[in-house]
Order: structure tokens, then C-alpha cells, then sequence
């Protein structure tokens, strides 16, 4: 049932609308890393350490490892199951795992400019953006081109596409709801 409800969450934070960020310090583990992984974006104070220890534990990660495995690369996710060691924050960046990682004292600046910096712009466009990134990115590459040919000629119609392209033939700033 546990299991299920995390299943769920993690659900959740990629199919809603806004971009979802990982704020983290001190240790990700298990649930917690598979939750950094889930995320869209991801900042780590230089503190922070991730690891999906299961194995070493003899309870496998094996549903932290679905989200992981998505977010470094295979052989990258395999070493964090198999030896359940911890990564530091620097080796978490180089594979992927976190956007960035800054001083602890830093971290709330660092979550905020981010955050404001994925979220300017047209709103529905993100929406449309990020459905759309997670419905394409395990397809094939003549699929995921397919889908995303329909998705880009769909959104070119609607009200926040069409005053984006106003606006830069005018140019000037955009104007969205």
C-alpha cells in the first residue's frame, strides 16, 4: 500500500501542470532520491548526498530505481543500486541527478532563481511543454517526432502561441494572461 501511495505521488508531480522542484539538502535516500529524480529540476546544497541503499540492505530500490534510472545514465544507476553507496552532490550534477548545486547558504536563492527562471513566460505553454516532454521522452525517436510534430502544430493555435509570435514580429514583450 506504501508503495502504491509513493507510486502516486510520484505520478502526480509529472503529470501536474507547474514545474515541480527538488530542494535538497543533508541525505536523499531510497524514496527521497527516487523524489529528486521525479522531480523537473533539482538544486542541492553542496552538503547533500543521494543513495538508493536498498540492495546493500537486502530490500532492493526497486521503485526508487524507476525515477533514478530515468534521470542518469543506466550503468550510473545500476552502480547507486547495486553497491547502495552514497553520491555527493558535485557526482549527483555530473550524472544528471540535480541542475546545480551551490553553498548551503545559498540554497534557497539558488531554488528561487530557478524556479522564477522555469516559470516566466506563458503558463499554458509550460503545461503543454512539460505534458508533452514526459508523454514523448521513452518513445523511439520516429514516435517521440511524431507526437511532438502533432503537439507543436495543436499548441501553434492557441491564444498564448499566437501572441508570443506577435510579439516577437512587433517586437516587443509578450503579453499573457
Amino acid at each position: 500500500e506504501l508503495l502504491g501511495l509513493c507510486t502516486e505521488l510520484m505520478t502526480a508531480i509529472q503529470s501536474i501542470p507547474q514545474p515541480v522542484l527538488a530542494r535538497v539538502h543533508g541525505l536523499a535516500t531510497a524514496a527521497g532520491c527516487q523524489l529528486v529524480a521525479t522531480a523537473d529540476l533539482a538544486v542541492a546544497s553542496e552538503d547533500a548526498g543521494f543513495a538508493i541503499p536498498g540492495g546493500r540492505g537486502g530490500w532492493f530500490c526497486h521503485t526508487p530505481l524507476v525515477a533514478v534510472a530515468r534521470a542518469v545514465p543506466r550503468k550510473r544507476a545500476l552502480e547507486m543500486a547495486f553497491t547502495g553507496d552514497v553520491i555527493d552532490a558535485r557526482t549527483a550534477a555530473a550524472w544528471g541527478l540535480v541542475n546545480a548545486v551551490v553553498p548551503a547558504g545559498e540554497l534557497d536563492a539558488a531554488c528561487l532563481d530557478l524556479l522564477r527562471r522555469a516559470t516566466r513566460g506563458s503558463r499554458s505553454s509550460k503545461a503543454l511543454g512539460k505534458q508533452g516532454f514526459y508523454a514523448q521522452v521513452d518513445l523511439d525517436q520516429p514516435k517521440a517526432y511524431a507526437y511532438a510534430i502533432e503537439l507543436m502544430a495543436a499548441s501553434s493555435q492557441t491564444p498564448d502561441a499566437r501572441e508570443g509570435m506577435a510579439a516577437f514580429l512587433e517586437k516587443r514583450a509578450p503579453r499573457f494572461d
